[in-house]
């Protein structure tokens, strides 16, 4: 039988264990939002005006994105977006909300918000994608409206490709292809949406990450979320916003889990002279971060007092 001395000693020696071991919590910065590239300050605006009212991420996201989606001077995303090489004009799209619900369309044509469809694809179908044709007939079920996406400017820059139909994506131009956003609400809710019109010029029928979960776009509750943006088929290839989020589970900042996601694929290739990929995340405190293959990217964060962009940190100097 064990002694009462011993009982207490034996209690203080493993309380002490404990308490050496014990790492303080981040203090949690909620609500806050952050986005791929510039043209996310405007769209941060718009789902801070969903959180500053109490309102889901979800909805935050979703309201954020069509912003961009909208936006025919944004030639990435959504109308005014570039088109394939035989001239369509093709969307994906996906989101994911904090109870692992997801929505997602690919290869879409004729329909302004993409995002807003993946998301009547999670609340309305057993599926989670819906692909070209059949993505555009359940969006006019559900009732959105058919519109030409190719616009003047970006059929006349098509025009003009086709003369030497030369397909070599340039870093940062044709590759920033997407808008990615994760937000925290003020209940700690986590969402995310992924939305764009592709690389330019690409062949009829091609998909890239941002519409597949664990690729352009992943998120978890218990850990936080991540949304990626540029060569689409590196991310895929190495379930980019998926091994983010792994990391941050694993203890990484979001940051550093950004950067060995780069890292990953950097080593994974023989050069990545010709290859742009960007990685945001943020954690369930609301601490976030991003990365990138090459400099040039940037994100947005909107906190409620500012609504800033940064210059993302790279692998590569130049």
């Amino acid at each position: 039988m064990i002694s009462r001395q011993s009982f207490l000693k034996m209690f203080a020696l493993g309380g002490f264990a404990s308490y050496a071991n014990w790492t303080p919590q981040p203090k949690t910065q909620k609500p806050i939002v952050i986005s791929t590239w510039r043209h996310g300050l405007a769209a941060n605006k718009a789902a801070w005006g969903v959180l500053q009212n109490r309102g889901s991420a979800l909805d935050a996201v979703e309201q954020g994105v069509r912003v961009t989606e909208g936006d025919p001077d944004v030639q990435t995303v959504g109308l005014g977006g570039r088109p394939d090489r035989d001239g369509h004009v093709t969307l994906d799209a996906c989101i994911m909300d904090y109870e692992d619900r997801c929505g997602s369309v690919a290869c879409l044509e004729h329909i302004v918000h993409p995002i807003s469809v993946a998301r009547k694809v999670k609340k309305d179908t057993p599926h989670v994608m819906l692909v070209g044709e059949g993505a555009l007939q359940f969006a006019l079920d559900s009732g959105f409206k058919k519109q030409d996406l190719l616009t003047t400017k970006a059929k006349k820059e098509w025009e003009k490709w086709k003369k030497e139909a030369d397909y070599q994506p340039e870093v940062n131009i044709e590759n920033h292809d997407t808008i990615g956003m994760l937000a925290l609400d003020s209940d700690g809710r986590l969402s995310g949406a992924c939305t764009t019109s592709g690389t330019a010029w690409k062949m009829h029928g091609r998909v890239g990450d941002s519409p597949i979960i664990g690729a352009g776009l992943f998120v978890d509750s218990e850990v936080g979320g991540a949304a990626a943006t540029g060569l689409g088929e590196e991310v895929i290839r190495t379930s980019g916003s998926h091994t983010v989020v792994e990391n941050m589970r694993h203890g990484d900042d979001p940051e550093t889990a950004c950067r060995k996601a780069v890292e990953r694929i950097v080593n994974k290739n023989k050069s990545v002279d010709h290859i742009q990929v960007g990685f945001i995340a943020i954690n369930k405190h609301g601490q976030v971060g991003g990365y990138s293959i090459r400099p040039g990217f940037d994100y947005a964060v909107h906190n409620g007092e500012s609504n800033n962009l940064i210059k993302s940190k790279s692998w590569t100097k130049k």
